[in-house]
Parts: C-alpha cells; structure tokens; sequence
C-alpha cells in the first residue's frame, strides 16, 4: 500500500511550523527532508524518522519498523497529532541527521568542463 497524497498533505501541514521541510516521491512513497537532510519517510501511511540519537531519547518506547522490505529500521512517530512535538523532534535531529551525499558527475559533463 503506498502513502496517500491525503496523508503526505497532513504531515506537510503538521510541519508546517518549520522552515525549509521539501519532500520527494519515490515509488509512490515520500522522503522528508529538512534543511536539506533526509529526516523521514512517509510509507504505507507511517511517519517513520532517522533513528539518531536525539529522536531515541525523545521516543524512548518508539517501535523501529523498516520503510519498506529489506531497508535499515527507522523510528515510528505514533504522535503525528501534535505539531509542537514534531517541530522539536526534527528540529533536535537536524544536527545529528547525516549531510547529503553528493552527486556524481557524469563523465560526459567532466569532458565538457
């Protein structure tokens, strides 16, 4: 079952508190992204979050679900009602969420350079 469009709205809505949340679909799931960093998945209909440090110790009871099979567990945020908790989840993440990876240059656009 893949995320609903209703479902990706509600979560942009109840982070609609913080600046700079973009999203990207992949697969008819969503990855969140917050300043720039991977902080989430929306799959299935779940909010599913990095599991660094700062987001266990504020869940300390939270299940760790893959996103999908095969993939790295993440944290399941069951408190997606409460946009104050959510806006000082991901902002206490940001620092400890991974830095983008770069993307690759293609070797053609090496030999037009």
């Amino acid at each position: 079952m893949a995320t609903s469009k209703e479902y990706l709205h509600f979560i942009l809505d109840q982070l609609s508190g913080l600046t700079e949340i973009t999203y990207r679909c992949a697969f008819g799931e969503y990855m969140i992204y917050y300043c720039g960093k991977v902080a989430a998945y929306l799959c299935d209909d779940r909010l599913l979050v990095k599991p660094v440090p700062s987001a266990v110790r504020m869940m300390p009871g939270a299940r760790y679900e893959p996103p999908y099979e095969g993939a790295k567990e993440m944290l399941l945020v069951e408190n997606v009602d409460d946009r104050e908790f959510l806006a000082v989840l991901f902002t206490a993440m940001h620092p400890e969420l991974p830095e983008p990876k770069k993307k690759r240059t293609k070797k053609s656009e090496l030999e037009t350079q």
